[in-house]
């Protein structure tokens, strides 16, 4: 494989530390970063992914899509050839547990990500539930 062709990449933890650096094709999707970073997660942390969909990758400020590749997720600007990107990882397990269990509302404004996370005064169980910030 072409030495243009791969990305070096490190991901971000909430705690601070990091998986990587990595290099990988400019062709993996974004699913299959995540599918890495859930295998090469570290056994110590108290908060884990169990699967690749209970990972968020962002990126110069947007979450990336698990379709998009390396490549169209790169951002332009300020790169230096041969530099290392760094994506943070935000884990958002897979919610189904207890019905009052937190939940968590991403919004996405001007390409910027905004996370809140409520929480359930009422029966969460529908659109009826009540919910404070």
């Amino acid at each position: 494989m072409p030495e243009e062709d791969l990305v070096e990449l490190k991901f971000r933890l909430y705690d601070g530390s990091d998986i990587g650096p990595i290099r990988y094709s400019s062709a993996s999707t974004i699913s299959m970063l995540k599918e890495r970073i859930v295998s090469d997660w570290p056994k110590d942390k108290k908060i884990a992914p169990k699967v690749a969909n209970d990972v968020k990758l962002i990126s110069a400020g947007k979450i990336l899509e698990n379709s998009k590749t390396v490549g169209q997720c790169k951002n332009p600007f300020g790169e230096l050839p041969g530099g290392l990107i760094t994506m943070h990882v935000v884990v958002q397990p897979s919610l189904g547990k207890a019905k009052t269990e937190q939940k968590r509302n991403w919004t996405i404004l001007q390409g910027k990500v905004l996370v809140s996370v409520p929480y359930c005064k009422t029966e969460c169980d529908g659109e009826d539930a009540e919910w404070e910030v």
